[in-house]
């Protein structure tokens, strides 16, 4: 199983390889960024795990020689969020071509690699990635991944702290829809494993549901200047691509919400835009993992008015992040 970060030597990248490094069922690791990842890699290459672990740079190939042979590929790749930055969208234009470029490399030397994608914006990168890999002949819906764990690990968090017993965080899961920004967000606290407490008012829920979904500005606010959200970014990406790599190697039952193309399930796709009444080409659903990627999309299942509210705002963001990824690959390149 070999997995390959690319943007190994950020602030989101290098927890990331960490916490892959530690899993014992990679068995290869290759780290790519333009800067430091040989470091990074020979630093990690000590730690007692199986993982083989290469560092490589622009130069010589550097690009291709670290996606030759890759199982699974992770991009961290970007710039983060700072303050005054309120949207993931701001981030668009240098993130965007960065995630084209990695793309074009991934799609002519590992078309067949899982591409799991944490650059912000997803809700853009996600169909710039599935762009590049039309462009290239090899694009299939089943294998790309937006990464949104991290919204659904801060709702475990956040629901967990309500209930007044953190310890809880491992067990409740509350699955969270749509996109992977801002009011896109959509957490289905109705279907939480563990029921809001019934003396939870109104007033309350919209704060939690607000904690969520804006839950990269806290950390961008108490890091002041200092960076965003990177280690929990880190943490969530590893547990994402710990479920794929289970699914790869025959793991059944494992479902989880991730931002995929709908037609990676065309029947789970076809039911989920009747669903939510648009015919939108992402979305984020709970979906069931399997040995080719996407197995099947799950629907959003009972939800309360409230939720189909939330559900209906998110539409028309999403909508327009879509589009804006997808004339980005369609432009030509200045």
């Amino acid at each position: 199983m070999k997995a390959v970060v690319l943007g190994a030597a950020g602030g989101i990248g290098q927890p990331l390889s960490l916490l892959l490094k530690a899993n014992p069922a990679v068995t290869e690791l290759a780290l790519y960024d333009i800067v430091n990842s040989p470091g990074v890699a020979v630093d990690l290459s000590h730690i007692a795990t199986p993982a083989k672990v290469q560092g490589f740079l622009p130069p010589d190939d550097g690009l291709k020689k670290a996606l030759t042979g890759a199982n699974v590929v992770v991009i961290p790749a970007g710039i983060p969020r700072k303050p005054g930055v309120s949207s993931r969208d701001d981030l668009f234009k240098i993130n965007a071509g960065i995630v084209r470029d990695l793309a074009t490399g991934i799609a002519t030397t590992a078309p067949k690699a899982f591409v799991l994608v944490i650059s912000n914006p997803v809700n853009s990168t996600v169909p710039i990635v599935a762009e590049v890999f039309k462009k290239h002949g090899v694009f299939d819906p089943k294998r790309i991944f937006g990464v949104t764990t991290l919204d659904v690990v801060r709702a475990s968090t956040f629901v967990s702290e309500v209930l007044g017993d953190r310890s809880l965080s491992l067990s409740v899961s509350v699955p969270v829809v749509g996109g992977h920004s801002g009011v896109t967000i959509v957490p289905l606290l109705s279907q939480s494993s563990h029921p809001l407490p019934a003396s939870l008012d109104a007033a309350a829920v919209d704060v939690l549901i607000n904690r969520i979904q804006f839950g990269g500005d806290e950390v961008v606010k108490a890091k002041d200047g200092a960076g965003s959200a990177t280690l929990s970014m880190a943490y969530a990406g590893a547990e994402f691509a710990g479920k794929v790599i289970r699914a790869v190697n025959g793991e059944k039952g494992i479902v989880t919400p991730t931002f995929v193309n709908l037609a990676s399930d065309r029947t789970g796709g076809d039911a989920l835009r009747k669903e939510i009444g648009k015919d939108l080409d992402y979305f984020s659903a709970p979906v069931e993992l399997g040995v080719d990627g996407v197995a099947k999309i799950h629907g959003l299942g009972k939800i309360t008015p409230a939720e189909k509210a939330l559900v209906d705002a998110a539409l028309p963001e999403l909508s327009a992040n879509i589009e804006k990824g997808v004339a980005f690959v369609e432009a030509p390149k200045l």
